[in-house]
């Protein structure tokens, strides 16, 4: 292909540097309805707060546009989470930290999207829950529905899930509140976006 790369003028360290913190790629892993969003969404709150340049990528809002093309079977799981880690690693070029929260229910698909955006701007969370507790928590009404034969794919019904092998940090959701657990992973990754010099 005539395709060629063009290089930037401007590279991810200028922009680190003017911004004051590294950008890294935070990547929360689970069961549907394990708390994955919620603590995102609370964690970028908190980063902004303190001036970090932050963005949440969460799995139902890419499905409206990046990804409404896509299904739910493995190799359409598999495309999405593919294009979300492509648009994770752009943000880091732009010296953006992202917080990514999708079920991602497989081993092999984990290591895909630790491949593309590599392994040290990645950081995998694993927001475990027990499924009892998952189905009590869901409000959308999706886990009743996979247990009535009237969803395809869904995840720890019709489809499994195989827990982290080896993830950065794993959250007892089901134990702790959602500010505890924003709290943890805020102290997980402050040293880890943290440049010389900065305030952070």
């Amino acid at each position: 292909m005539n395709i060629f790369w063009y290089p930037p003028a401007v590279d991810r360290k200028l922009r680190e540097n003017i911004k004051g913190h590294r950008s890294i790629v935070v990547w929360f892993t689970g069961l549907p309805c394990s708390g994955k969003s919620t603590i995102a969404h609370k964690l970028e709150e908190k980063l902004l707060m303190i001036n970090i340049h932050t963005y949440t990528l969460d799995g139902d809002n890419i499905r409206h546009g990046l990804c409404s093309d896509l299904g739910f079977s493995y190799y359409e799981r598999k495309e999405h989470l593919r294009r979300v880690a492509e648009v994770s690693k752009l943000f880091i070029e732009a010296g953006i930290v992202v917080l990514a929260a999708f079920v991602t229910p497989y081993n092999e698909l984990r290591m895909m999207i630790k491949e593309i955006i590599g392994q040290n701007d990645f950081i995998e969370i694993y927001c475990k829950c027990p499924i009892n507790v998952c189905i009590k928590r869901d409000k959308k009404g999706l886990y009743k529905k996979a247990l009535e034969g009237k969803l395809s794919y869904y995840t720890g019904i019709s489809d499994i899930y195989e827990e982290p092998e080896n993830p950065d940090l794993i959250l007892e959701t089901d134990k702790l509140s959602i500010d505890e657990a924003v709290n943890i992973v805020f102290d997980f990754i402050k040293p880890k976006i943290k440049l010389i010099n900065s305030e952070i």
